[in-house]
């Protein structure tokens, strides 16, 4: 994408990663961007001004004023300035001033008067990353409308493995670029996701389930919302946190509570994409206490079993004129055979295949390998890649579809 006219004000503060700002300005000048970078006195300890000011064709700022000129770097300006400020890396310190409102140093002042939309990137030790005041103030910058990419899991300087990891510069760069590509596409527009697992009881502690995590369903809705969307999202147990907090988050645990959810809300609906792995059959009398296990007495060998409501088709009956219907087809054998049957009986505009057989996709994997087909007859196979990248396509089909 030709960035030529953006301006990116690119925040660095003091964390081992800040080596890779020099790869992050070098992928946005190059592509056109004008960037204009501001240090803290503790990135500088981790990469010179020079260099990123070479990078960049412009001179680093690092504090309100030169010593030597007197000349003030006015954070008010740089905020006015700006199409986007990205902070990358974005250290536990710089997330703590920028949550509690702190403006002892240019950074953090030029955050409070950004008027721009705002990225951090966080990085820093797993720990440091998992303590419950860095959680908060992640959280704060969530609420304040921050878009947060990353931290990843992988190997830390301190030799320790976890979440912490800077995103990759070139995954920063895409994440900014698609944000500045698709921003509008959807405004306007509301879409309802449904992501996770369901839980059907048993009795008062066992249940059935499965092994979604949500995590599709969940990079779907971060990609609706980037592109101006609002989006619902309809959660089973132990989905994570979406990425932004901009997303309506509905939390369900059994097929019955995510059918009420899902039906209440799909008639304000543009736009429904059912990720989620709903319970075919819920047990018909769960018991209200802990079955025993006695001993000298024969196993459980039976539990009766109901369907649950098929929300999907319900979806499809009810599916007014101008509203879009995605579903997932989790399948084993004659994958596309049946994912086209499903299409057909649920009145899908989309059905997105996801075969068992495939490697590196299905549930609990943070890649996916899948394949759209649409009512139009059209069958698209995308590569094995994130489901990040998965959702990225998928919502620029759509997009691409609605919009005829």
């Amino acid at each position: 994408m030709n960035l030529s006219g953006t301006k990116i004000l690119f925040g660095v503060s003091g964390s081992i990663s800040a080596y890779k700002a020099a790869d992050i300005v070098r992928l946005f000048s190059k592509n056109g961007a004008e960037v204009q970078v501001v240090m803290t006195s503790a990135a500088r300890d981790f990469i010179t001004p020079l260099t990123l000011s070479t990078l960049s064709g412009k001179p680093v700022l690092t504090r309100f004023n030169d010593p030597e000129s007197g000349w003030w770097n006015n954070h008010v300006e740089l905020g006015l300035w700006a199409d986007l400020m990205l902070i990358a890396p974005l250290s536990a310190h710089t997330a703590a001033k920028l949550a509690s409102g702190y403006c002892e140093d240019l950074l953090a002042a030029t955050y409070l008067s950004a008027r721009c939309p705002v990225f951090v990137a966080p990085a820093m030790d797993h720990d440091m990353y998992q303590h419950a005041a860095t959680q908060a103030n992640l959280n704060k910058l969530k609420k304040a409308g921050c878009h947060i990419i990353g931290p990843e899991y992988g190997s830390l300087a301190s030799g320790l493995t976890g979440q912490g990891r800077l995103t990759e510069p070139v995954d920063i760069y895409d994440c900014i670029v698609n944000y500045l590509k698709y921003r509008n596409s959807l405004s306007g527009k509301r879409a309802l996701v449904s992501a996770g697992p369901t839980r059907e009881a048993i009795d008062a502690v066992r249940y059935v389930s499965n092994s979604s995590t949500g995590k599709m369903g969940v990079a779907i809705a971060n990609e609706l919302l980037a592109r101006g969307c609002a989006v619902d999202l309809v959660c089973g147990p132990g989905v994570s946190e979406p990425v932004n907090h901009g997303i309506t988050r509905h939390n369900v645990v059994t097929a019955s509570q995510m059918h009420a959810t899902c039906m209440e809300l799909f008639p304000k609906a543009d736009l429904s994409i059912m990720a989620a792995a709903v319970a075919d059959y819920s047990p018909s009398n769960p018991a209200s206490n802990k079955l025993k296990k006695e001993s000298g007495k024969e196993a459980l060998t039976k539990v009766e079993f109901k369907p649950t409501a098929d929300i999907l088709a319900e979806m499809g009956r009810h599916k007014g004129q101008g509203q879009y219907l995605v579903g997932f087809a989790l399948e084993t054998d004659n994958e596309e055979a049946n994912a086209k049957q499903k299409l057909q009986n649920k009145n899908l505009d989309l059905i997105i295949l996801n075969s068992l057989r495939d490697a590196g996709a299905g549930f609990g994997t943070d890649t996916n390998k899948v394949t759209m087909i649409s009512k139009s007859g059209e069958i698209l196979p995308l590569p094995l890649q994130s489901k990040k990248s998965v959702a990225d396509e998928l919502v620029s089909f759509i997009t691409s579809k609605m919009a005829k």
